[in-house]
């Protein structure tokens, strides 16, 4: 019986073993899985936070008032408000899930009009995503009284280890340039005709 206690007793050390083994190279591969995605996710942020500051920025010098999200007192230091500047080094870009753009115009139904960009996972795989929502109208819910109806167009969608900076540039730029000309115009149409000409509709939701 003794030799018998033995030989299990050694099958089940080989057997812990091997798997204390994989649980640690399970555990590698998940730490440098997460330290690429933070560096990956500090590199976009820090660019599309300084974007769409800039975009903010171009559209105050013709009286149109976008708030940003996250706010310039969290990451920006200024030399001289708003356009001398640099980032706080005490920043942490990487736990920014998402940065957007929100028209606080209040003629034309613009108001909530928002270029979104955010993190996403699909089977633990993480993606960005932009999208432009905006206000299709309101309703009238008997048990939650009005609400506002957002409709959405996806912009820009990318498994993170695939985005390409070049061809979020491009989209990011198209839809500016459309947003500022219907600001210029007094024509709101100008820029969800376009959203609809060259986008693929999102989800819709209410506020």
């Amino acid at each position: 019986m003794v030799p018998e206690k033995k030989v299990g007793k050694a099958k089940d050390e080989d057997w812990f073993a091997k798997l204390d083994a994989e649980l640690s190279a399970r555990t590698d591969a998940i730490s440098k899985d997460k330290e690429e995605i933070n560096f990956q996710k500090t590199t976009i942020n820090r660019a599309i936070i300084g974007d769409f500051w800039n975009v903010l920025n171009r559209f105050s010098r013709i009286n149109v008032q976008l708030n940003m999200e996250p706010t310039y007192s969290e990451f920006a230091q200024f030399e001289e408000f708003p356009l001398k500047w640099r980032f706080k080094n005490e920043y942490d870009f990487e736990a920014v899930n998402r940065v957007q753009l929100v028209d606080r115009t209040q003629t034309q139904g613009r108001m909530g009009d928002s270029l979104k960009v955010m993190y996403y996972a699909v089977d633990s795989t993480p993606y960005l995503r932009m999208v432009f929502d905006y206000c299709e109208g309101e309703h009238y819910y008997k048990y939650a009284g009005w609400k506002r109806i957002f409709g959405q167009f996806v912009v820009y969608d990318s498994p993170l280890s695939k985005f390409d900076m070049d061809r979020f540039h491009e989209k990011l730029g198209d839809v500016v340039l459309a947003w500022y000309e219907s600001h210029l115009r007094n024509n709101r149409d100008i820029l969800i005709s376009h959203l609809k000409e060259k986008y693929e509709r999102g989800e819709t939701f209410t506020e």
